[in-house]
């Protein structure tokens, strides 16, 4: 009779897709690894305001839920940081912030989806803007950002300064 094999092949397929799914869910659920996504091209035009250039080129990194960049003027970012020039990190929101506000940044060194060592807090007053951002340790630094009732995350690369 050929019931049988159909039907064990017919199980198996369904255990087959049951895993890949299983597998889908794990891969969802697990925090990605430590990624800097540094850009070095146009920015986009929302985060052009200020820059005398139409289409003005910076290293800069967008957060992943593109409502925040990151404008690098001190490229690449050093730890400890140089005494002759700094970190320097121009953020720009996407929408127009409510004043007075202020970037409250959780970074957190990972290596690869594991964080490494404490967590640390920086707050930017007024918000968005021109800022100073030094960490402790070179690495990749997940930043979890926070202003004017929004949010949004990053992950930056900090150089170890030779």
């Amino acid at each position: 009779m050929r019931v049988a094999p159909v039907l064990v092949a017919a199980l198996a397929a369904a255990s087959a897709v049951a895993g890949a799914a299983q597998a889908r869910t794990d891969a969802a659920a697990s925090p990605a690894r430590c990624h800097s996504a540094m850009r070095h091209g146009v920015l986009p035009t929302w985060a052009r305001t200020g820059f005398s250039d139409p289409r003005p080129k910076m290293p800069h990194v967008l957060g992943r839920k593109g409502e925040i960049a990151a404008i690098i003027f001190g490229y690449p970012l050093l730890s400890p940081p140089a005494k002759n020039r700094a970190n320097k990190v121009l953020w720009v929101s996407r929408r127009p912030i409510r004043p007075p506000d202020e970037l409250r940044i959780r970074a957190q060194r990972m290596q690869g989806d594991e964080p490494v060592g404490r967590h640390v807090v920086r707050v930017i007053a007024g918000g968005p803007g021109p800022s100073y951002v030094n960490l402790p340790a070179h690495g990749c630094w997940r930043l979890s950002l926070q202003w004017s009732g929004r949010s949004d995350e990053l992950d930056l690369d900090f150089v170890r300064r030779s």
